[in-house]
């Protein structure tokens, strides 16, 4: 990191407000420990949404309940990706919520009991999602990042193409890709910070480095903090 740059990077939080309060606040507690550090910043992976139970509470959280004296980057991850699909195509329902759309609508108040129900159209499904969905946390949505970098690191939500340069990369692989990404040894010209593939414990690999540690599954969140020349882990358990 540049001199005075102080960076937490988080990892996938779908849906655990939880453990994201509880990491918030045990962050704030680490930087008021800290000195010298000009500039704060916190870098979202993505995930925010779908599989665990409270998907709307998290963005109010990122929102309204950072702690203070931080910059924010909210990066684009693939859950993200398909509830714009939808949003936009209704019929990209059957894909969201196979990947855990109920658990965000029930969170926002959409009656899916009844939508099942009612054998109700995609596009009703749509109409009910905006009519209970806030125009800040749509703006959020709208506007998140692909990619952000800091001094030697690039945060990206699920990794890169190898064999392709920073400034060509598809946009479906930053939110997408595993295999070809994970089992590369290639330099890509900076640590790449993810996550996207969840792991039992972060892995730290000369190239990457997967914060990614399944919140849902595991009732553990991680963040990585970075400053100067060190890098340390930050977890929260349920």
């Amino acid at each position: 990191m540049p001199q005075g740059q102080l960076i937490y990077a988080v990892g996938d939080i779908h849906g655990r407000a939880d453990l994201l309060a509880a990491l918030l606040a045990k962050i704030a507690s680490d930087v008021a420990r800290r000195e010298g550090a000009d500039r704060r910043t916190l870098v979202f992976l993505g995930d925010y949404i779908d599989r665990g139970p409270d998907s709307r509470e998290v963005i109010d959280l990122l929102l309204t309940g950072l702690p203070g004296g931080f910059d924010a980057h909210f990066l684009k991850g693939n859950h993200e990706a398909i509830m714009l699909d939808f949003l936009e195509d209704p019929s990209f329902l059957a894909q969201w919520l196979a990947n855990g759309a109920d658990a965000t609508l029930r969170s926002y108040g959409v009656d899916v009991a009844g939508l099942v129900r009612k054998s109700a159209t995609p596009e009703a499904w749509r109409r009910a999602f905006l009519a209970s969905l806030p125009e800040a946390h749509r703006d959020f949505f709208d506007t998140l990042e692909l990619a952000v970098s800091f001094g030697d690191y690039l945060f990206v939500h699920a990794g890169l193409r190898p064999g392709v340069p920073l400034e060509a990369q598809d946009p479906m692989d930053l939110v997408w890709i595993r295999g070809p990404f994970l089992k590369s040894d290639e330099d890509f010209g900076k640590i790449v910070v993810h996550g996207h593939t969840p792991t039992p414990a972060p892995e730290i690999r000369t190239n990457r480095i997967g914060i990614d540690t399944g919140a849902v599954f595991t009732d553990r969140l991680t963040a990585l903090r970075l400053e100067n020349g060190s890098r340390e882990l930050l977890q929260v358990d349920a």
